[in-house]
């Protein structure tokens, strides 16, 4: 790699680490990468770093949330 790229692939790394911890959003982390938000979200897939950064105890909500709202469909 030559120097250029080891430095592209560092900022890469250091906006997938920052937006998967929440400390910048997706587009922020785009801008640090030098590339466009959609590019980015594709590169996230890439590098398999979620998109989704939601707290466990939302997730747990989120899904009580749909469960309850599954049930009430089937009873109709």
């Amino acid at each position: 790699m030559t120097k250029d790229e080891i430095e592209q692939h560092i900022r890469l790394m250091a906006a997938f680490k920052m937006f998967e911890l929440g400390k910048i959003s997706s587009g922020k982390a785009a801008d640090l990468a030098g590339m466009s938000r959609v590019e980015f979200l594709e590169t996230c897939g890439r590098y398999r770093v979620s998109i989704f950064n939601y707290p466990p105890e939302e997730i747990e909500q989120e899904i009580k949330s749909d469960l309850k709202t599954l049930e009430t469909l089937n009873d109709k």
